[in-house]
């Protein structure tokens, strides 16, 4: 798998992805009505491009082919995580998440976490602000807002990681 950054003309498949990965990934937790306000299959291409090319995005490829990506803002808010059903469980999600918190080190991560992704995130050490409901298209959703506080390293592990020549 290689990571690399967004360029506008991967909007479209990633909207695809989207879309494919909400119906598959997480059918599981929510309804065909929830899934469909969801992930409609209309996406502003021009506002995504948009948010993609202002935020750190990320995308993951295997073979060439788009597998997963995600975007973080400045301010460590992870906006959007999707991995293709196909490659679930392969290390895409932490992979690119990993590159994301390196891009917003020092701040705290937030996301707003479905219930299928909730605990992936807190696997990595996020944990619920809050749980919520969001409305989409009349249609409430639940998920949760979940917070990673920054790493706080002290000046023994700082020496330390500078004899192990790391950053």
């Amino acid at each position: 798998m290689q990571l690399r950054k967004y360029t506008s003309s991967d909007c479209a498949q990633l909207a695809e992805l989207f879309y494919q990965t909400v119906h598959s990934v997480n059918a599981k937790d929510y309804t065909q009505e929830q899934l469909d306000a969801w992930a409609t299959g209309e996406v502003d291409l021009q506002a995504w491009d948009a948010s993609f090319r202002t935020h750190r995005t990320i995308i993951a490829t295997e073979n060439g082919e788009i597998v997963g990506f995600g975007d973080m803002n400045g301010n460590g808010y992870l906006d959007r995580l999707y991995v293709h059903k196909d490659y679930q469980r392969w290390g895409a999600a932490s992979t690119i998440c990993d590159e994301l918190e390196r891009f917003a080190v020092g701040k705290t991560f937030t996301t707003h976490a479905s219930i299928t992704a909730k605990p992936f995130f807190q696997h990595r050490g996020y944990c619920v602000v809050r749980k919520q409901e969001v409305i989409r298209r009349g249609v409430a959703l639940t998920n949760s807002v979940m917070e990673k506080q920054p790493e706080r390293l002290t000046i023994k592990s700082q020496a330390k990681d500078a004899r192990n020549g790391e950053k």
